[in-house]
C-alpha cells in the first residue's frame, strides 16, 4: 500500500507527515477532499491565554525588580 505524504499540520488523519486515512480523494483544483481539520481549535486559544497571562506575571515581576535596584542606589 502506498503512503501518502502529507502537508496539513492540523488533519486528524495525519501520523508523522503521512496519512493515515483509510481512503483518500484528491480533487486537482481543491486538493485533498479527505482533509478534516482537528476540533481542538479552542485548545490552542486558551494556551494562548495562559501564555499571555504568565508574560504579563512575568512582566510585573521585573518591574518589581528594578523599582528595587533603584531603591538600593540611592
Amino acid at each position: 500500500m502506498p503512503r501518502i505524504r502529507c502537508h496539513y499540520t492540523d488533519c486528524v488523519f495525519v501520523d508523522d507527515g503521512y496519512c493515515s486515512a483509510a481512503a483518500v480523494e484528491i480533487d486537482p483544483d481543491t486538493g485533498c477532499t479527505t482533509y478534516s481539520p482537528i476540533d481542538d481549535a479552542n485548545k490552542d486559544e486558551d494556551w494562548e491565554e495562559e501564555q499571555e497571562e504568565e508574560w504579563e506575571e512575568e512582566a510585573d515581576d521585573d518591574d518589581d525588580n528594578w523599582l528595587e535596584e533603584d531603591e538600593e542606589e540611592y
